[in-house]
Order: C-alpha cells, then structure tokens, then sequence
C-alpha cells in the first residue's frame, strides 16, 4: 500500500510539473537573419583583402550618375558637383547557401564590418557635405553593392573667357590610394554609352546644361607598377539668357543711346549733360552687376573686355564733346595763335581751294587787308577812329556818323572773324564726329 502511495505521488508530481512547463514561455529561436550575420562576420577580418587566394585578383565595377552642378568658382578654380556613386565588387568571405537560412538572399551589412577597397577621386579639393550611408548589400555569392549619395569639390580649369556662352569639361578620376592593378582593378559597371547619355537624374532647370560624360580607363605606371584608373569627364554648359537679359542688353542699350547723341548739335551744352547722365547710368550699372560677373585670376572674360571697351568709347565720346565745347568759345587771338587749325584743314579739308582760303584767312590779322580797294576806310580802321577823336573833341554830325560807321564795321569785321573760326573748328568737329560715329557700334560688334 504504501509503495501504491508512493506511485500516486510521483505521477502527480510529474503532471504539475509537465503543467508548470506548459504555463512557462518558451525561449525564442534566433532568427535566420541574425543567424547569417553572426556566422558571415564571426571570423571575418576586414582588413584583409577578400579573396582565398591572394594572388587573385579584386575587380571593382563603377558606376556613376550625375544629379546636379551645384557651384562653380572662378577664383579657386573648383566646381562642386552632387552625384550618385555605385560600387560593384566580389567578397569571397562572403558567400552563404539561402536554402541553410530560410531562403534569405540579400542582406544589409555594416559598412565598417567588411573590407572596402580605398578609391577615391584624384581632382578632390573638398570635403562636401555628403549623407553617411553606413550600410553596404551583400547577396548570396558575395557580391557587394555599395550605393551612396556623394557630394564632390574638385579642381577643375574652368574657361571663362566666353562667359555667359561658356562650356566647362571637369573630370573625375578614380583610382585605387593604395592597390596596384595586380590587387585591384577597375571596370564599368554599364557600357560607356550608356553612361554618357544617362541624364535622367540630371536636374537640367537650372543654370548649367549637361550635354554628356564620356569615360575612359586607362593605367598609369609609377614606381614599377601599375595602377587602373577611370576617368569620367563632366561635359557642361551654361544657359545664357539670364545674363543676356540682365547684362549685355542693357549695355548695349546704352550704347546705342550713347551713338544716337551724335545727332545732337556741336557747339550745344546739352550734349554734354546727356553724355555725363549716360556715363553715370553705366557705372550705377556696372556697381550693379559686379557680382554677376565671374572672377578669375588669370584670364578676364570677354564680356568683361565689352564692358570695359563701352566704358572707354563713352568717356572718349564725352572728352571730344568737351573739347569741341571749349574750341567754339575761344577768343579771337587765342583762334589766331591756333594755326594747326588751318593745317589740319588743309590737309584733310574737303572743300578745297576755297576752304583752304577761309581756313587761312582765319589767321590773319585785320591790319593786312588791301589798302587799294574801293573804299579809303580800309587802310586800318583802328587809326581811322584814332584820328577822328583827335580832330576835335566834339566832332560834327558828318564826322560822328563816320565815326559810328567805322566802328560797327570793325565790330562786324571782328564777329566775322570770330564766326570763320568757329565755322572751321566746328567742321573739324564735325569730322572727328564723322569717324567716331561708326567706330561706337562697330567697336562693340567686335567685343561681342
């Protein structure tokens, strides 16, 4: 009896025991992903590189797609670009049958877990600011693909002498720091076609327009070795119409107006005033545009060249108007003293005998005319009024009308002499307007 009590006991023991473990949660499983990370990287060193024999050899396939230029300085000869860069390599540590967890293919993994080969871009200047993408896919038979967003400074030698119709071409060369070819080489991941072409991800609303990106690979020997690199050439062009709207029209716009002041009459003030109000707009609007314009070091761009040009043609235009100015409102001696009048008239006068005669004739003082013509008032007017206030001191009315006569024919004679010379200066005037009227449009045909 007391063994059958005994038996009872344990039975019962056994079923609230069995009923306890039933109650109990059960352990979780380790997942399969877990699982296939722990066994992949467990004996993993990543910093050797990935091949089982070390004589063999790591092809990295490169890809590259361009999203947007972002800057391009002049000064530093620099140009920041974003772009999408992928890389395509075999890791033979890294290879697993999906049938042994769960048909798993494809996994993320750490990008500081694994080996990365050391490319980079030569031209470099910069760090930009780029998204850390810290994790690399790795499939089934150990290949890696590592996508990541970049943002690139690199030196470029940038052309800015036609800006605003400018083209750049700025490469980008990939290469192992470190590797020779015998350890690493280089590939295309897509055709070289198909790269040069590829602008979808391009945003083409901006300033630049990007026309292709041709690659080439080729190997370059230093220190008895050789080393593979990739070159991609960025092929860029400017869009014009923003700075021939906001610059070259309104200058031009200017010099037209400048050309058209030509109409205005010579020996005119309002001429001067009308060139210095142009020549004050174009310098506010210069001031303006200063930080439109690109800067460089080295070369100075045409548009730059225009400007300048247009600013010198507008003082020369201003410097002749004054000078013309100045020339009409001489005095009869100093018209006398200037000589080289008659000479350049003479020389280059069209007019002929005859102008050549009144050009000379500007010269001439009043005390060479012909005593021996029809009228004895010729011989010298001056000694003529001089001799009649010496007669008397109340002349008659005969000799006071004389005397009246005498002196509005040397006043007359004086303003005769003075409108000669005017006329010939305002003739040589008009020619030097003659010449500088085509130069104006024809200079800045030529700059542009």
């Amino acid at each position: 009896m007391v063994c059958v009590a005994h038996f009872f006991q344990f039975v019962i023991q056994l079923c609230l025991l069995a009923h306890l473990a039933e109650c109990l949660p059960e352990k979780p499983k380790r997942s399969a992903l877990n699982q296939l990370t722990r066994t992949l990287l467990r004996k993993y060193d990543c910093g050797v590189r990935p091949v089982h024999n070390w004589t063999s050899l790591t092809t990295v396939y490169i890809d590259l797609i361009l999203q947007s230029v972002l800057d391009v300085d002049g000064n530093t000869q620099s140009i920041t670009i974003s772009i999408w860069y992928r890389q395509i390599w075999t890791d033979e540590f890294l290879v697993w049958d999906p049938e042994e967890f769960d048909g798993i293919k494809e996994i993320s993994l750490s990008s500081d877990a694994i080996w990365i080969p050391d490319v980079i871009v030569s031209e470099t200047v910069d760090e930009g600011k780029s998204t850390p993408i810290p994790y690399v896919y790795v499939n089934s038979s150990g290949s890696v693909k590592n996508y990541r967003p970049m943002q690139v400074v690199v030196a470029c030698s940038l052309e800015m002498y036609a800006f605003p119709f400018d083209k750049q071409n700025c490469s980008l060369t990939f290469r192992s720091w470190l590797h020779s070819v015998k350890e690493i080489d280089l590939a295309l991941w897509r055709s070289a076609e198909a790269i040069a072409n590829d602008k979808r991800e391009f945003m083409n609303d901006g300033e630049w327009e990007l026309l292709s990106i041709p690659s080439r690979y080729w190997q370059i020997h230093q220190d008895n070795t050789d080393y593979a690199h990739i070159q991609f050439n960025v092929l860029i062009r400017r869009r014009p119409l923003l700075y021939v709207v906001g610059l070259l029209i309104p200058s031009i716009f200017l010099m037209l107006v400048d050309v058209i002041s030509f109409y205005l009459p010579l020996n005119s003030g309002t001429r001067i005033a009308f060139k210095i109000s142009i020549l004050l707009g174009y310098t506010v609007f210069r001031v303006n545009m200063t930080d439109e314009l690109p800067s460089t070091a080295v070369s100075t761009p045409l548009i730059g060249v225009f400007f300048a040009v247009c600013m010198a043609l507008l003082m020369l235009s201003l410097i002749k108007s004054i000078l013309v100015v100045k020339l009409l409102h001489h005095s009869e001696k100093e018209v006398r003293q200037m000589s080289v009048s008659a000479c350049l008239l003479d020389k280059y006068g069209s007019a002929g005998h005859d102008f050549t005669e009144s050009a000379l004739t500007s010269t001439k003082t009043l005390d060479y005319i012909n005593p021996s013509g029809d009228y004895e008032l010729e011989a010298s007017l001056e000694e003529d009024l001089l001799s009649l206030n010496e007669i008397q001191d109340t002349p008659s009315g005969l000799e006071w009308l004389l005397q009246e006569m005498a002196s509005l024919r040397l006043a007359l004679s004086q303003e005769d002499t003075e409108s000669s010379a005017q006329a010939e200066w305002l003739a040589l005037c008009s020619r030097l307007d003659c010449f500088l009227f085509p130069l104006l449009p024809v200079c800045s045909g030529l700059v542009c």
